[in-house]
């Protein structure tokens, strides 16, 4: 029993062992990332060498090895890593490429650089020049490996030719775009570090260095050629790599190349083992961690990296820099341009033209400027300076809309609602010129105050004519209804001082109105000539005296007050006076059952 239950426990633990090492030599092997399509013009992402890269946490640099096919690139690599041909990077004998898009070794170095555990991966990529392909797609490579790498071996044999410095000019112009920041700055995007690498069987006379400075030179143009100029331009540029550039020498390991797979490090040439080593403690001694916007990559972002760097090569037929400036100032491009949407809409509209103008310019300038703070390259972001331009000023236009269409909603209401007040004052129950223009100063100053933006100019123009209209309207009727009032007033007071009240001064005062309104119209023929009249002046003005005040609205309150005032004057009437007895002041008719012939008293 012991001794089955003890081969469970084995068996488990070699499971579990077996399933650990099986995950660990999973990745102890080569895998493609970058891959071309069928037609070998674009290149596309392999998941299964993501997936190697998107696990390591840690930051991480990258090794790169470009040059042209047939050269060793494979071989290098493998012995940069000290592995076999056969556990390493495959390798081709045949005249055609074995390697295909870009691979990468699943298994990093970890170094620590300048006190930072850091992976480092080796990257393969496929030789230029090859039988089938466009040069569309061998710029790609170079681009692409020129992007992602922190040291760029540019593994050359024997000797340097044109078409290899030619394919430097992208190199170049990357340089020159990211690697232009002053030193202590966050550095936005740095190139691979490049290294020449020649391999040649003699190592006397010229040294390496001396070599690539002598292809490098200027070549002389006598006659103006263009292509001579073009030529030299790229070796001008080469200048700004400066201390970016190492040169190299690595001499041929053995006589039989088709062998080398089988050989070991005693059966390869001294000097190139001693030369190897160099070469490795030169690698480690220049790699740095891939640094984006002054950020360290882990596997994660340096995938996302690396899926930018494909969109931008993807994008045309030839890459270019500014392609790539332009998808690394894609997210940048957006933030701006959603701080300035976020600032602009701060602002409470609407607003006069003028205020939301001065707005727009202070929050582009803003935006700009950090913009200018985090984007990517100095030439080529100009276009993305210029397009973030573009795109606020087609936001500034929206905001415009909503501003006219804000300031026409709120000026519409404000009018609406001077007009219905227009409307309430020329039916008032007690007519009132005070209060009419106390009510049109008030519309008229709230209107001023409180409509803004752009439609203000135009409803002020229609707001003119409308109380214009009105106050010519009110005036008119304004003098016919106070004359009928008045008319009225005075018939009502007749009777008033009549039968209720009984004041002889209080009907005479009313007979007299009555008979003045009544026969002057009657001898100027017409009630018009009336208004111009002094006397109708001194009734007005006592009219909107009484009838005018801005504490008591007497046009609400009018008729209830008649009512209580004629209900007191008739309670008097009726029993105030048997109460109270007869002391009035003023002089009262006679109020004795004598008949109907009763003198008035004095």
């Amino acid at each position: 029993m012991e001794i089955s239950r003890f081969f469970l426990v084995s068996a488990i633990s070699l499971c579990v062992f077996a399933s650990g090492s099986f995950s660990i030599e999973d990745f102890h092997r080569a895998f493609p990332i970058v891959e071309p399509d069928p037609h070998h013009t674009k290149l596309r992402l392999s998941k299964e060498g993501l997936e190697a890269i998107e696990r390591i946490k840690s930051p991480i640099a990258a090794v790169a090895v470009i040059g042209p096919y047939r050269s060793g690139k494979s071989f290098l690599l493998n012995q940069l890593l000290s592995l076999s041909c056969y556990e390493g990077f495959g390798v081709g004998h045949m005249r055609d490429t074995k390697t295909k898009g870009i691979w990468v070794w699943g298994t990093p170095l970890q170094l620590d650089i300048d006190g930072i555990k850091t992976s480092v991966f080796y990257l393969d990529t496929e030789g230029f020049e090859s039988v089938g392909k466009s040069n569309v797609y061998d710029d790609r490579i170079f681009a692409l490996a020129t992007v992602m790498s922190s040291v760029l071996i540019y593994n050359l044999p024997e000797t340097i030719r044109e078409a290899d410095i030619s394919r430097l000019s992208f190199a170049v112009e990357l340089a020159e775009e990211f690697y232009g920041r002053v030193k202590g700055q966050d550095v936005a995007f740095e190139p691979a570090k490049l290294l020449w690498l020649i391999q040649r069987d003699f190592l006397q006379g010229k040294s390496v260095q001396e070599m690539v400075n002598e292809a490098l030179r200027r070549v002389p143009n006598y006659d103006g050629d263009k292509n001579i100029d073009q030529v030299n331009e790229i070796r001008e540029s080469l200048a700004v790599m400066g201390d970016n550039s190492t040169a190299f020498s690595l001499p041929q390991p053995h006589l039989q190349r088709t062998k080398l797979c089988d050989m070991k490090d005693g059966e390869l040439d001294r000097m190139y083992v001693e030369k190897r080593e160099q070469l490795k403690q030169l690698v480690a001694s220049i790699i740095r961690p891939k640094i984006v916007q002054g950020k360290t990559l882990n596997g994660k972002e340096f995938v996302s990296f690396l899926e930018q760097i494909l969109e931008a090569l993807n994008k045309g037929e030839i890459p270019s820099t500014g392609s790539l400036v332009e998808v690394f100032n894609k997210g940048i491009l957006e933030r701006c341009l959603k701080l300035y949407s976020e600032r602009m809409a701060q602002v409470g509209l609407p607003v006069s033209e003028q205020s939301l103008k001065e707005a727009h310019e202070g929050f582009k300038d803003q935006a700009i400027r950090v913009f200018d703070e985090q984007h990517f390259g100095r030439n080529h972001a100009k276009r993305s300076v210029t397009k973030l331009e573009e795109e606020i000023l087609k936001v500034y236009k929206n905001f415009v809309l909503a501003n006219e269409y804000l300031s026409s909603k709120l000026c519409e209401a404000l009018y609406t609602r001077c007009e219905d007040k227009m409307d309430q004052l020329q039916i008032l129950r007690l007519p009132s010129m005070a209060k009419f223009n106390a009510g049109f100063l008030q519309c008229n100053q709230s209107f001023e105050r409180e409509c803004i933006g752009p439609s203000k100019i135009s409803y002020e123009q229609r707001m003119m004519k409308m109380l214009g209209k009105s106050r010519s309207l009110f005036i008119k009727e304004y003098n016919h209804r106070l004359f009928n009032w008045l008319v009225a007033f005075s018939l009502v007071m007749v009777v008033v001082g009549r039968f209720i009240v009984k004041f002889i001064l209080i009907e005479i005062g009313a007979w007299i109105l009555f008979i003045f309104l009544e026969t002057y119209t009657r001898m100027f023929w017409s009630a018009e000539s009336l208004y111009y009249n002094p006397v109708w002046h001194f009734i007005v003005a006592t009219w909107e005296t009484l009838v005018y005040s801005p504490i008591l609205d007497l046009d609400r309150w009018a008729i209830p007050m008649c009512v209580i005032a004629f209900a007191l004057a008739l309670y008097w009437r009726c029993y105030g006076r048997r109460k109270h007895g007869s002391h009035w002041l003023l002089p009262l008719y006679n109020d004795h059952k004598s008949g109907p012939n009763r003198p008035r008293s004095d």
